[in-house]
């Protein structure tokens, strides 16, 4: 004679599991504890910003401060007020937005042309040692030469347009992102080459799954330290020949004693450096997910 059953249904345990996981999440968020939690998040958060941003805070009041009082001379250094008011009236004429663009231009082209030149001469030249040993003395002779001192030689071989600007920003690029390339293949920590090939992984499988992953966070270092030159050489190269740009608003500004002008750029060109840096360091955790924290 079959059984009746006179009470609920059972549930299953996954049902049973998800309420479980529900009730706790509420009394979490709605628990008499969860306010004193949610402060103590922001202070610890305000905390944070804070300690970023008092150095920034410190000077900018000195900026403000000193040339007010006489302790710097307001010819030279004028106070971050009227250089604040400087870079508003340029970027209301739209003058500043013309000099960024122009300046912007001419650096991505040259960074860009030098992560697509130098990131896979560096792989070939960290992966195959004859490439290496033929090419090292020119690495050795050309790398120890700074990229400015060259800026005649480039603007007398390719004119004062710009083929010379973006080439002395490839060259002052390239030599970065070209040594860390090489650096981090051959760092790589061999137990991780032998492990993979006695897996019975081919040389291009290995190359693809084991040294290129493992090189990417010091090739993207090479390509931060890239992003950072190309801004600097940016500012010598559009002292030359240039009529756009913020180099050429710097040194046009110092020309004609517009002080407030030419640290408006200098401040302009400081921003475009960190927003940049910041972007590549984004980037580099984008292809850099499979590392723990």
């Amino acid at each position: 004679m079959a059984s009746v059953s006179t009470g609920a249904p059972e549930r299953a345990a996954p049902d049973v599991l998800r309420d479980a996981v529900a009730e706790a999440s509420r009394e979490a968020l709605t628990g008499p504890g969860t306010g004193r939690r949610l402060l103590r998040g922001a202070a610890r958060l305000a905390v944070a910003a804070g300690r970023r941003t008092v150095a920034v805070a410190v000077l900018a009041a000195l900026w403000e401060a000193l040339p007010r009082l006489g302790v710097l001379d307001p010819t030279f250094l004028s106070p971050l007020s009227e250089v604040l008011a400087a870079w508003r009236d340029l970027l209301l004429s739209g003058e500043l937005l013309d000099h960024t663009q122009a300046s912007l231009a001419r650096a991505l082209a040259g960074f860009a042309l030098a992560i697509v030149l130098a990131i896979p001469l560096g792989l070939l030249i960290g992966w195959y040692e004859p490439l290496a040993d033929l090419l090292n003395p020119v690495l050795e002779l050309f790398r120890n030469t700074a990229a400015l001192a060259l800026l005649p030689v480039f603007v007398l071989v390719l004119g004062l347009g710009e083929t010379s600007k973006i080439s002395i920003i490839l060259y002052a690029c390239a030599w970065p992102i070209l040594l860390n390339t090489i650096a981090g293949v051959k760092g790589v920590d061999p137990l991780l080459v032998k492990s993979a090939r006695s897996m019975g992984l081919g040389p291009l499988r290995l190359f693809q799954k084991v040294i290129l992953p493992a090189a990417v966070p010091t090739v993207f270092t090479g390509v931060r330290l890239g992003g950072a030159y190309s801004i600097l050489v940016l500012v010598a190269a559009e002292m030359v020949g240039a009529k756009a740009g913020l180099g050429y608003l710097i040194n046009y500004a110092q020309f004609n004693f517009r002080v407030p002008e030419m640290y408006a750029g200098i401040l302009t060109i400081s921003v475009l450096g960190l927003l940049f840096n910041q972007l590549l360091v984004r980037l580099e955790r984008r292809f850099s997910t499979w590392r723990t924290s």
